[in-house]
C-alpha cells in the first residue's frame, strides 16, 4: 500500500528538491534524462521505513564492493546516497 505524504514531508518538498544529492549524479547520466528519478518514485511508493533502508542498503553495496570493483568510484557512490540518506532524515525529523 502506498501511504501519503504527511504535512511535515509536503511541506519540506522544496527544500528536498534543491538538495545536492538530488541535483548530481555519479557515474554517468543516465538518470538525468528521466522526468522522474527512479528514487523519487520509491520515496514515494515506500513507506519511510523503506526507502531509508533502500538507501543504507545502497550504502553498504557500494562500500563492500569497492575494492573489487570500482574503487573511488564506488566510494563516491556510496557516499551519494549517505547523502540522500542524510537529507532524507532531515525531512522527517
Amino acid at each position: 500500500m502506498i501511504e501519503p505524504l504527511t504535512q511535515n514531508e509536503i511541506e519540506g518538498a522544496d527544500d528536498v528538491a534543491e538538495s545536492s544529492a538530488r541535483n548530481t549524479q555519479v557515474g554517468g547520466d543516465h538518470y538525468a534524462s528521466k522526468a522522474v528519478q527512479p528514487w523519487d518514485a520509491m520515496e514515494v511508493w515506500m513507506s519511510a521505513e523503506q526507502f531509508e533502508g533502500y538507501l543504507r542498503g545502497n550504502v553498504i553495496k557500494y562500500m563492500a564492493r569497492y575494492t573489487d570493483k570500482d574503487g573511488l568510484k564506488d566510494v563516491r557512490k556510496a557516499g551519494h546516497y549517505l547523502e540522500r540518506l542524510i537529507e532524507h532524515l532531515e525531512v522527517r525529523k
